[in-house]
């Protein structure tokens, strides 16, 4: 004969008055709370969002081209879209550059002779351990970040020129359309205080060597006229710094 044995549970969470009197004693430990399952929240449905310009700014480049035949109906956000992508794809022709780029000998010919011809290359000659090498750098870094469409590049002076003077350094070379526009030998050249301001005054005074993207195909006098004025307001504010220092 089968031998059946029953088991009876509580519902989960609940105790009898016998177990409460003995957890209150200690000599039974506290039931945990019931489980209770998060409240169901489903996926947010990226369609039902409100088609703003939030929404649109959110967008990368590929989702914004996928979205050309979807907003038909709405003129404003078509126009914003096409807006957005603009800016993406000029944001992407100011980025070419940004930096101070360290080439080789073996470089020079790809990454300044054979550079594009709407884009000036300024090259440094320098060494390691020359003081003046150093400030120059100091200042072509700082011009390469603000002006992102101008290549900037440096190279170990013998390996660009074979036995080229160490008297002569640092020397910046300037490049375009494959031929040497302008050559400055030393810091002198740069004024009392050789500054970012200083250096990009005197790369501009014949040629539009500085190009920070925005403004497209510039003067030489349109870019001599920014370069100028961020020359001015750097005067300007060592003046102040000086008065300041004097004072104290």
């Amino acid at each position: 004969m089968a031998d059946y044995h029953f088991i009876y549970k509580d519902l989960e969470g609940s105790s009898t008055q016998w177990d409460d009197i003995q957890t209150k004693l200690g000599n039974l430990p506290a039931k945990p709370p019931p489980f209770k399952p998060a409240p169901f929240a489903p996926a947010e449905d990226q369609d039902s969002k409100p088609k703003d310009k939030s929404w649109i700014d959110s967008k990368t480049e590929e989702e914004l081209e996928d979205l050309e035949d979807d907003l038909d109906d709405d003129r404003f956000l078509e126009d914003y879209r096409k807006k957005r992508l603009s800016e993406m794809r000029e944001a992407v022709k100011i980025a070419k550059f940004g930096s101070l780029i360290p080439i080789s000998g073996s470089d020079f010919v790809r990454e300044v002779s054979q550079a594009p011809q709407d884009v000036w290359v300024v090259v440094l000659l320098y060494k390691d351990g020359f003081p003046e090498c150093r400030l120059l750098l100091q200042c072509l870094e700082d011009l390469a970040k603000r002006y992102p469409a101008t290549k900037f590049v440096k190279i170990i002076s013998t390996e660009c020129i074979p036995n080229y003077p160490d008297r002569n350094l640092p020397t910046i070379l300037v490049y375009n359309n494959s031929a040497v526009k302008a050559t400055h030998v030393g810091v002198h050249n740069f004024g009392r205080r050789c500054t970012p301001e200083s250096v990009g005054l005197v790369l501009c005074q014949v040629d539009p060597v500085l190009n920070d993207g925005h403004g497209g195909e510039q003067s030489t006098e349109a870019v001599l006229d920014g370069v100028r004025k961020k020359f001015l307001e750097r005067v300007v504010r060592d003046h102040e710094n000086d008065d300041g220092s004097s004072s104290d």
